[in-house]
């Protein structure tokens, strides 16, 4: 209020004042400010009034939207754990005052950490949402988004040939059969031709063919039936006849049971002196498979994979059994298909077997599969042979994916790359989710004491193998030595060396990483030092599962350790008369020695484990060469050494415990 408004207010309430200066008493001053006061008050009272008239209309058509947003806002849709920053984010709150939240409720996180379902409930709560979880599996959510699998109409489905899987126990002849049979459907010409690492072999019988697979043994077989795919249509169960009904062969039973999957049973090995084919029958009646010629429904054949006797006989039954189910597909649509097999090629990159179950997969489709996507580059059939397309149950090899698929995952063809692309980051993002879990780093050789003091209740793990078809079996092994107070989680499983990423994943899910036939980059070899996470390398899968068992039961009692003491780089290579090739090397990191063990790597994949046959600087044998240095170098009974090749020199040091 200005001075002069002042006076003249005072001038009405018969005040004596004159000027801007003149003094007031303390009753004169309470007055007019209570005066003052009451005016003020009656004003906005007045402009509340004016305003409320006003919005009237407003608040009442808001009165409904308000509801509506305040139902939708204030539900929270999250997984089983979620990062704090993401939940802020969803909040509109800033990370800060979560933390501070989370502090009072004694859980120490930062903003890329993740917190539990419950934690998170109770969180958001007190900034006033409801939170919780999806009812519907992410996956299948995705998958409805897309419509990337339908049924198709009976009228536009055409016959197929059958999918056919041999099973059975160890050293009952399965890859004997599968040989004999190839060997017995192929021309001449191409007699023993067939790629065996393919996966999948196709052979022609009398006009018609049948689709063998030879890389999922019952255990892949296994992973593909969890994940919902029928890619078997029948299962010839191997059975010796001199041995009989053994642990792999119920097994095998019991899968293809489960799978809903009719069963040949081939008794083999019928050359044999002390073959009895009645016992065989007599077993298999106590698993449920009664013999024909018994009054039940199970073929039965005997055959001879070394003879080659009964093959004809078992490639009838297959034909029979597959025109009773009528095996049909529709050809003409989008494809999609099964992962049999997948690697990583150096030169070609991800390569994946698959089997066409739907449409007709062609050369320049747009593919998508799990979090990978990509548009086919080219197609081989079995034979090693460039196609152009693959029909229902026509296996393929197919080049052209961003990342190398799981075995047994669905390969889907969809009509543009937008759509491939927004598909795969949704499953990139779900992953991602269950990936990422916490706490401190551990090791094999602590576990045991963490155990103990109860720190630990789950034990992650990562694998990392040189071809994808190691990983189901590595990982169907490991998962069997949970005990009550360890769970075993394996939280990624991938193809190729161990790098940089897998260390990270490893250091943020508080994970062991485990190689089968591959090896650390040295950048992988520092940041796992850094990190102080534990990484293991086998050659074989029993040693693996053994120091897994030892460690949870705590009787870890490694004799050796392997000790890395140098690298070096195949810079040439050299054809020396009575000595077979010689590799110019230059050492990149610490040194060789002439006693030490050397590990010859291709693409961080191991190549070749042995001695060193000679070394040498300029003209001279020397004992070592140490880093920065270059000179000569041969193995023991090995000449396959190529230009760019990476030497490993290892030297196994006794440790007491």
């Amino acid at each position: 209020m200005a001075s002069k408004d002042l006076i003249e207010k005072m001038k009405e309430l018969d005040l004596n004042v004159n000027s801007h200066m003149s003094t007031l008493g303390s009753d004169e001053a309470e007055t007019i400010k209570q005066l003052i006061d009451d005016e003020n008050e009656a004003k906005i009272t007045d402009k509340g009034k004016n305003k409320k008239t006003k919005n009237m209309k407003n608040e009442k058509n808001q009165n409904k939207e308000n509801d509506i947003e305040e139902t939708k806002d204030n539900f929270l849709e999250i997984e089983d754990t979620i990062i704090v920053s993401d939940f802020a984010e969803k909040m509109s709150v800033n990370p800060t005052q979560v933390i501070t939240k989370l502090i009072s409720l004694g859980v120490m996180a930062s903003q890329n950490q993740p917190i539990d379902f419950d934690t998170a409930s109770i969180i958001g709560e007190e900034f006033g949402f409801q939170v919780i979880s999806p009812d519907i599996e992410i996956e299948d959510e995705i998958d409805d988004e897309f419509d990337l699998d339908f049924e198709d109409e009976p009228s536009n489905l055409k016959s197929r040939p059958p999918v056919v899987t041999v099973m059975g126990h160890v050293d009952h002849g399965k890859t004997s059969l599968l040989d004999a049979i190839r060997k017995t459907s192929v021309t001449k010409e191409e007699a023993g031709g067939i790629t065996q690492h393919i996966g999948a072999s196709i052979v022609n019988v009398e006009g018609n063919k049948v689709i063998f697979l030879d890389t999922p043994g019952h255990e892949a077989f296994t992973s593909m039936r969890a994940r919902g795919t029928q890619v078997t249509d029948i299962a010839i169960l191997v059975v010796a006849a001199d041995d009989g009904v053994m642990p792999q062969t119920i097994e095998a039973i019991n899968h293809a049971k489960a799978a809903e999957v009719p069963i040949i049973v081939a008794v083999n090995k019928i050359d044999k002196p002390d073959a009895n084919i009645d016992r065989i029958k007599q077993e298999l009646v106590e698993y449920g498979l009664v013999p024909e010629d018994w009054g039940g429904d199970t073929i039965i054949v005997p055959v001879s994979a070394l003879r080659k006797e009964g093959i004809d006989e078992l490639l009838e039954m297959i034909l029979l059994v597959a025109e009773m189910q009528e095996l049909k597909a529709n050809p003409n649509r989008n494809a999609v298909c099964t992962v049999v097999e997948a690697q990583l090629d150096k030169g070609r990159g991800p390569v994946a077997t698959v089997l066409v179950q739907k449409g007709t997969l062609k050369v320049g489709d747009m593919i998508v599969c799990g979090s990978a996507y990509g548009r086919v580059r080219a197609m081989f059939d079995d034979k090693g042979k460039s196609i152009k397309k693959a029909r229902p149950s026509i296996p393929a090899i197919i080049l052209g994916l961003s990342d190398v698929p799981n075995s047994g995952d669905i390969i889907y063809v969809v009509d543009d790359e937008k759509t491939a692309r927004t598909y795969a980051n949704k499953k990139k993002e779900t992953l991602r989710e269950e990936q990422l879990k916490s706490s401190q780093q551990v090791s094999l050789d602590d576990l045991f004491e963490k155990i103990q003091l109860g720190e630990i209740k789950d034990l992650n793990i990562i694998i990392k193998t040189d071809v994808r078809g190691t990983i189901d079996a590595v990982k169907q092994s490991i998962e069997q030595l949970e005990n009550e107070e360890v769970k075993v989680n394996i939280i990624h499983g991938g193809v190729g060396g161990i790098t940089e990423s897998d260390i990270m994943l490893a250091s943020a899910s508080n994970a062991i990483i485990i190689g089968f036939n591959v090896r650390p980059t040295l950048n992988a070899l520092d940041i796992a030092k850094e990190q102080n996470v534990d990484v293991r390398t086998y050659r074989v899968i029993y040693e693996a599962i053994e120091d897994i068992k030892s460690a949870i039961k705590g009787m870890l009692e490694p004799k050796y350790v392997e000790q890395v003491i140098g690298r070096a780089e195949v810079r040439a290579t050299f054809k020396v008369p009575n000595a077979g090739t010689v590799a110019g090397i230059y050492i990149q990191q610490g040194k060789i020695t002439r006693n030490s063990t050397i590990r010859l790597l291709r693409n961080d994949v191991v190549i070749f484990e042995g001695d060193v046959s000679s070394l040498k600087r300029f003209k001279d044998d020397v004992r070592e060469i140490s880093s920065g240095y270059e000179g000569g170098l041969g193995l023991e009974n090995y000449n396959d050494i190529k230009e760019g090749d990476t030497l490993e020199a290892y030297v196994l040091k006794e440790v007491e415990r």
